[in-house]
């Protein structure tokens, strides 16, 4: 796979300048795991907000900054929710209180909390495997990305860090590109973050992070032929649609809810790009 050509980044040159681990260290490190209960309403990690539609959008920080420059696939989910954000505190904390620097708890805390939880975590490697990433990476699995094989693989979400609306997970609404605010977070921190990793698949989680990568990809922050798209959101809310995408469950056999049809042509898309990176 060519190494794609990117537009200059004007937001940042320098990676490293991006982490605001460093400007957290401290609050995060005298915190007890009580303090991350409830992020929403922890205003000491409110990094920036606005108003959409009456709505109360907020982003707080979470040490999701680190980025594995050499990766050779990235992994972009929606938004670290709630449950990965305490997860990531939490990490970075006992790191930082062992004597790890800024720059090493953040690693650690993002390959801990990165996709945290079952099913989610078996669900997109099941996906990733049946569709050939483990082959194309040489591994015997791809959960070998959160465990030996991590250097191999960066992390992140199309908001990079949390973002709540009216205290809730963000779930897509408002839509990150048709919101100005939600647009510049989108281009700020994740497009300029995978502007940096070359000859790299990206592998977009749901049709709204697929989107939110064509758009980077239109903005000339990345190639879109590194975007690697179609396979459904791993959340066990979607158990259905990923059933149908992995064949365990029969296309004729789904729901009038799911697009049965659509997630079976997106498969066998999906492993003939992926077959033709061999």
């Amino acid at each position: 796979m060519r190494a794609p050509r990117h537009l200059p980044c004007p937001l940042t040159k320098d990676l490293m300048a991006q982490s605001l681990l460093p400007r957290f260290a401290d609050l995060i490190r005298s915190s007890s795991k009580f303090d991350f209960a409830d992020l929403g309403g922890n205003h000491s990690l409110l990094l920036d907000r606005t108003q959409v539609r009456d709505r109360d959008v907020r982003m707080f920080y979470a040490p999701f900054d680190h980025v594995t420059p050499d990766a050779r696939i990235a992994i972009v989910g929606m938004t670290p929710g709630a449950h990965q954000a305490q997860q990531a505190l939490l990490a970075a904390r006992e790191a930082l209180l062992a004597g790890k620097t800024p720059l090493e708890a953040s690693r650690i805390a993002k390959i801990h909390a990165s996709f945290s939880g079952e099913p989610m975590r078996t669900n997109l490697v099941r996906m990733m495997d049946a569709v050939g990433i483990a082959r194309l990476l040489g591994l015997a699995t791809t959960r070998s990305l959160w465990e030996q094989d991590s250097q191999l693989v960066h992390f992140t979400s199309a908001l990079r860090y949390p973002v709540f609306v009216d205290g809730q997970n963000w779930s897509g609404t408002p839509d990150m590109i048709r919101t100005p605010k939600l647009r510049g977070w989108l281009v700020e921190w994740t497009g300029a973050e995978l502007a940096q990793l070359n000859d790299c698949l990206i592998v977009p989680l749901g049709p709204k992070v697929a989107a939110a990568m064509h758009h980077l990809a239109a903005q000339g922050m990345i190639d879109a032929a590194q975007i690697m798209d179609g396979m459904p959101h791993p959340s066990g809310a979607n158990q259905e649609r990923i059933a149908c995408f992995l064949g365990d469950k029969a296309w004729d056999r789904c729901s009038a809810k799911t697009n049965s049809r659509a997630l079976a042509a997106a498969r066998d898309a999906l492993e003939t790009k992926v077959a033709r990176l061999h």
